[in-house]
């Protein structure tokens, strides 16, 4: 009953889920690998077209667009001929970090086939040699 409670007082203090907040901001398809390659060093339009299996440039755009505008990216644009435009990650971008290795370590563990050749459950800390961050 207490929990009940505790619960009842939370979700009344809650204007919307947070689950489902995060979700919108990056839930909308290829989003997740975009903030996953672009951690992974790639910072220009052309590297994540080539790099991610399936979006087209239309949709590319448009997610980065998103996710400047949801602040988890930020563009930089440097003068000359042509213009260079880099992405780069923000603080509240880095900070979804521990998400991805969290999803990356689920899969790893409990989705083995579909993930590994050899179809053997491992660990994040057996593939990526260091334990994921766990947000507090």
């Amino acid at each position: 009953m207490e929990n009940e409670d505790e619960c009842k007082i939370l979700m009344d203090n809650m204007k919307a889920c947070p689950i489902d907040n995060t979700f919108k901001i990056i839930g909308r398809k290829f989003t997740i690998h975009i903030l996953r390659n672009m951690h992974l060093g790639q910072n220009r339009f052309n590297q994540l077209l080539g790099a991610i299996e399936g979006i087209n440039p239309k949709t590319l755009s448009a997610r980065l667009r998103e996710m400047e505008k949801n602040g988890i990216i930020e563009k930089s644009i440097f003068p000359g001929t042509p213009v260079r435009i880099e992405y780069s990650i923000t603080k509240k971008g880095t900070a979804l970090k521990p998400v991805l290795d969290q999803m990356s370590a689920f899969s790893m563990q409990y989705c083995s086939k579909e993930v590994f050749k050899d179809g053997k459950p491992r660990t994040y800390n057996q593939v990526f040699e260091k334990p994921p961050q766990i947000l507090k």
